[in-house]
């Protein structure tokens, strides 16, 4: 199993905890990291938008994606969420063997 970091903005910190702790709480991640201080220019609705937004860091494994993904969708705020994936080419062994025994797939 390989670890996977998934990324997703959030408008507010109330937003980033929810999900962060449900997460957390299921298994789906092992650790999630809250980064604050965002500012985001981005087209929403043919016009050009500017908000302030806290980044979401999920630590979880590649096998999780698609729980992971779908419990996003769910918590989300936001009618079209960010969620962007990227594996981890390289990770220290002893903490990809603690988020492999954090995290466990729900089939």
């Amino acid at each position: 199993m390989s670890m996977l970091l998934v990324l997703t903005t959030v408008p507010d910190r109330d937003s980033a905890s929810k999900i962060a702790r449900e997460l957390v709480e299921s298994r789906l991640a092992a650790c999630c990291s809250i980064i604050g201080g965002l500012r985001s220019v981005y087209w929403w609705e043919g016009k050009i938008e500017e908000s302030d937004e806290l980044l979401l860091m999920i630590k979880t494994s590649e096998e999780l994606y698609s729980q992971v993904e779908a419990r996003l969708r769910s918590l989300h705020p936001y009618t079209t969420p960010e969620i962007a994936a990227f594996k981890a080419e390289a990770v220290y062994s002893g903490y990809l063997s603690w988020l492999l025994e954090n995290v466990r797939s729900r089939d």
